[in-house]
């Protein structure tokens, strides 16, 4: 037993100095590879500054722009690690690292689907024209203001100053709905009048109404007035007309100020608004006692 641990110990020994041998042989590849190291962060960081700088001036999106650099930056990290194992003399286990790098690979793309699909979403975003930074969206089911686009979800604003996060996928996937593609949104107002108005004075009236209220009706944009049906208690119709606005907000504030307006002239000129109503008709002989009793 006690020449098995004096061997055991005489073997640790012998381990140990010819690690240090190779240790202090390999002192200066070590010092050059961690200079490489530092070096290469200190780089990565400085040739990502530099391309968001290059890319000022390019129409990209600044979330694209960012994509981009931040890829830059990451490959400079990966071409100095591959450097850093050439100069350890560490061939073997590169390739070694390269073998197992396709079946990790694949572990993690299975294990992050979700990530990955949303990073990749995420890039297609940030690429194309029709979702930037400040236009009004609205998707699934949310609104507001696009105040970030990153690999992984686009953030908005909602009027009410909250932020929504909502993953790339979702939006790339599902119908978006921009208000600021264009200065000019469409108000649809539905009400409706009693059976015994002049139709055609109601029509002109509401025309007149909404021109006058509205300095930011589109000149060329014609106002639409439609009637739509015979209601229950009232002759139903639809007007529609073009202002300014590139959100939703400003949608609704104009759509208010058409119903405030409308109520306004309509009250002027004694155009009654019904709300529904339930007529009974009785028989004529209803009150009449029943003979037979």
């Amino acid at each position: 037993m006690r020449l098995k641990l004096e061997e055991a110990w005489e073997e640790m020994i012998n381990n140990l100095s010819s690690w240090m041998n190779s240790l202090i042989i390999n002192l200066p590849n070590i010092i050059i590879a961690s200079f490489v190291f530092i070096m290469a962060v200190f780089l990565s960081k400085y040739i990502s500054k530099l391309t968001l700088k290059l890319l000022e001036k390019s129409s990209l999106q600044k979330s694209m722009k960012n994509v981009i650099a931040r890829l830059i930056s990451i490959l400079v990290i990966f071409a100095a690690l591959f450097l850093i194992l050439g100069i350890l003399d560490l061939s073997k286990t590169l390739n070694t690292l390269l073998a197992g790098a396709g079946v990790a690979g694949l572990a993690i793309g299975l294990a992050l689907q979700g990530a990955l699909a949303n990073t990749y979403s995420g890039i297609i975003l940030s690429y194309i024209k029709e979702i930037r930074f400040g236009d009004w969206i609205e998707s699934n089911d949310y609104s507001g203001e696009v105040v970030n686009i990153d690999l992984r979800a686009v953030t908005i604003k909602q009027p009410d100053n909250n932020l929504v996060y909502i993953p790339n996928k979702l939006v790339l996937e599902n119908p978006l709905k921009n208000f600021s593609s264009t200065s000019q949104s469409k108000v649809i107002l539905t009400c409706g009048v009693g059976y015994s108005s002049d139709l055609e004075f109601v029509r002109t009236l509401v025309k007149k109404t909404i021109t006058e209220t509205f300095d930011a009706v589109e000149k060329h944009g014609e106002i639409i007035f439609i009637y739509t049906e015979f209601g229950d208690s009232s002759i139903n119709f639809e007007t529609r007309f073009w202002v300014k606005a590139t959100s939703s907000i400003e949608i609704l504030k104009a759509k208010t100020e058409a119903m405030i307006a409308i109520k306004k002239a309509f009250d002027k000129n004694d155009i009654n608004i019904p709300f529904p109503i339930r007529t009974l008709d009785f028989p004529k002989d209803f009150r009449k006692p029943n003979q037979e009793s």
